[in-house]
């Protein structure tokens, strides 16, 4: 029951049955948006299932193996997994970068750099 100038909680069409009686809406019936005739179930990723959560809302739960955005990750395997990230490499580029670059600045900037 809500007061009458409130809509029921998802709307009119989340529910069965709406009355109105005196000062109060009464809303009955919660409806399942997931039941194929909704508008609602193309929502859903392909390696997902919907699953009602509360009046007029839907949450889109992942088939397993997926998971992730959009349920488009699988578990990675030992056959298929992607390797790691090349830490020495990063690490290394990043310092010869940084290294040459204060000693560039160094050089520049020493001349303007009084002496007492």
């Amino acid at each position: 029951a809500v007061p009458l100038p409130l809509e029921c909680p998802g709307g009119s069409s989340a529910w069965e049955e709406v009355t109105t009686s005196g000062s109060s809406r009464l809303c009955q019936g919660q409806r399942n948006p997931c039941n194929g005739s909704g508008e609602l179930a193309w929502l859903c990723p392909e390696n997902a299932a919907c699953a009602p959560d509360g009046p007029g809302l839907i949450q889109c739960l992942c088939d397993s193996p997926f998971h992730g955005y959009k349920c488009l990750r699988e578990p990675l395997t030992a056959a298929s997994s992607q390797g790691t990230f090349p830490v020495l490499l990063f690490g290394g580029v990043l310092g010869a970068i940084t290294l040459s670059l204060s000693l560039l600045l160094w050089g520049t900037q020493r001349r303007k750099a009084k002496t007492p």
